[in-house]
Parts: C-alpha cells; sequence; structure tokens
C-alpha cells in the first residue's frame, strides 16, 4: 500500500513537472530599426530578453524589422502562433501594438516609450530629461571651451526631450554655456546613418564643442568616430557606451531598458503580469550615468560627488528638470 501510495506521489510530481515544462513561458521581440546589434537602445532591450532566457528558463523569439510597416504583422504574427507575452521596443509600435492587443485580449503586450492604455499593455516609460540633466552638468563641468554639443537621432519629442534635460543640466553648472543641437534627420533612417552623425559632430567640434552627448542610436557610432579623430569627448546613450571607444567617451547616460524588459517576463512567468503604465527615473536608477574602468579617470571625483548631489536633488524634488512632453 506504502508502495502504491509512493508511485502516485511520483505520478502527479512528475505530471507537474512535465506540466510546468509544456507551460514554458514564450516572449516574442519586435526591435525597432536599427536591430540588436546597435549597441544602443535595442541592444538594451535584447540584452534584458536573453537575460531572461538564461535565468528563467523562457523561450525567446527576437525579430528585427526593416520598416515601420513591418511592425504590425511580426505582433501579429507572435499572438497567432501562441506567444504569452509580446514585447515592442520603440515609440514607433504603439499603434500597431494598441491594434493587435485588441484583437488578442487574452495575450500580455509590452511597449518601450510609448503609451497604450489597454487591459493587457504595460507601457514603460523612462524619466528622459532626468538623465539628460546629469550628463549634461557633467558635460559642463568638463567643458574647456564653455560649448558643448548634442546630437539626436530622428527629430521627434521623445530625443527632444533628452535635448532640453541636457541643456537644463549643462547650464545648471554653468548659465553662459553654449549648446549647439542638430539632428540626424526627421525619419526612422536617422537612427542608422553613422556617416551623418559624424558629419554632424565634426562641424560641432570644428565650431567649439569639446563635449557631444549622442542620442542617436546607430548614428552615434559616427559621433563617437569624430570624437576620436578630433580628440575631443562623447557621451553615450541608452546602454553603457564606455567601451566604444576608451578615452573618448566621457559617461553615457543610461536607460536601463534592459531591466524594465527583464521585469515584464519575470512578471509573466510568475503570473504577476499587470497591465498600465510603468516609469522608471533616477530614483529607481531607471535612467542614470555610467562610471565604470573605461571612463573613470576622465571623471574625477569632484565631478562624480556634484552630479550624485544633483541626482539627490532631483529625487527629493529640490530640482525640477523640465520636460519636453509638459511644453
Amino acid at each position: 500500500m506504502r508502495v502504491l501510495n509512493r508511485l502516485s506521489i511520483l505520478v502527479v510530481v512528475l505530471g507537474i513537472s512535465l506540466q510546468s515544462a509544456l507551460a514554458e513561458v514564450k516572449v516574442g521581440l519586435v526591435l525597432d530599426l536599427g536591430g540588436k546589434d546597435d549597441k544602443s537602445f535595442n541592444a538594451s532591450a535584447y540584452e534584458g530578453a536573453t537575460a531572461a532566457r538564461k535565468k528563467l528558463g523562457i523561450y525567446l523569439k527576437y525579430v528585427e524589422p526593416s520598416d515601420d510597416n513591418a511592425f504590425e504583422p511580426l505582433l501579429r504574427a507572435f499572438a497567432q502562433k501562441d506567444f504569452d507575452l509580446i514585447i515592442g521596443i520603440g515609440f514607433a509600435q504603439k499603434e500597431a501594438i494598441a491594434k493587435v492587443a485588441a484583437q488578442f485580449p487574452q495575450k500580455h503586450f509590452v511597449v518601450v516609450d510609448s503609451q497604450v492604455d489597454a487591459p493587457n499593455v504595460r507601457s514603460l516609460m523612462f524619466q528622459e530629461h532626468e538623465g539628460g540633466f546629469i550628463v549634461g552638468a557633467i558635460a559642463a563641468m568638463t567643458s574647456q571651451t564653455g560649448k558643448i554639443g548634442y546630437i539626436g537621432g530622428m527629430d521627434v519629442p521623445l530625443i527632444r526631450r533628452f535635448e532640453t534635460g541636457y541643456e537644463a543640466g549643462a547650464k545648471k553648472i554653468n548659465p553662459q554655456i553654449t549648446v549647439i543641437a542638430n539632428y540626424v534627420g526627421v525619419t526612422p533612417s536617422a537612427w542608422n546613418n553613422p556617416p551623418r552623425g559624424k558629419e554632424l559632430a565634426l562641424a560641432q567640434y570644428d565650431a567649439g564643442a569639446d563635449v557631444i552627448f549622442a542620442a542617436a542610436g546607430a548614428s552615434g557610432f559616427g559621433v563617437f568616430d569624430a570624437a576620436e579623430e578630433r580628440k575631443k569627448l562623447a557621451i553615450g546613450v541608452d546602454s553603457n557606451e564606455d567601451w566604444v571607444k576608451p578615452g573618448q567617451i566621457l559617461t553615457s547616460m543610461l536607460k536601463r531598458v534592459d531591466l524594465a524588459v527583464f521585469s515584464a517576463i519575470q512578471d509573466a512567468q510568475n503570473g504577476k503580469f499587470t497591465a498600465g503604465l510603468k516609469r522608471f527615473g533616477l530614483a529607481d536608477k531607471g535612467v542614470d550615468y555610467s562610471i565604470d574602468q573605461y571612463n573613470e579617470k576622465l571623471l574625477p571625483e569632484s565631478v562624480r560627488q556634484r552630479a550624485d548631489a544633483l541626482k539627490a536633488d532631483i529625487i527629493a524634488g529640490k530640482i525640477v528638470v523640465p520636460d519636453y512632453y509638459k511644453k
């Protein structure tokens, strides 16, 4: 009788284990234009998803769209193939996710950098202006010329938001500082045009800027090449780009898309996925600046201390960073 009971328990346990294996969470990731190798925004999202695959054991499939028209069919294909969680990276996927999520109400969706109000969509938004403020202050503390630069990718409100914070942070340190700003373009191709990024950066350096913040996706590589050529400084964005040109990258404005994506996947796996808006800023390290072995010699302790003091003041509400979205 005891043997039968033990066998029954074993069968139940094995059944549960088999059921768990069969119930593996399937995650579909639709990247933005520029792809997973942009070493910036997409790369951060991809890193978060692959970390979830390694640590949580989820099934992951990612796709790299060729243009904006591919977003909707790719999202729908994941839903039709019975993926549990479908993640769209970038504000350009807002309308496509809203449409597909309405067609598949039993599926969970995530959109990064935009807000979709639906009962099955989680919107992940970041306080880019806060991070921009800190690296703007760092740029102003480092500049020897009193001129710094900003190069955005596609001219859209999100990228203007980076610029607004960057200029405010710089002027907090030096009210007389000059900020030169340019944008690579007005179409999605602006995210992947390093030659144009380099051309704009060379012009800014030649005009007297000695630090340039690039919020331009893969086009930022051109800015980094210009910094190396002119022996000036640049600031990276989204993921830690300090290693790309050691000695030329002053710091990177971190935007932890990787952590936000990982958290959403973990919640889906644990049955705790919730829809709604989630914001990430300085207070929860959703945005920050980088310091590591590649740039620590470029950032003296006095600069780090001032930057950290500004962070604390923003978190405490003593400094209100201007927000392009609220203009």
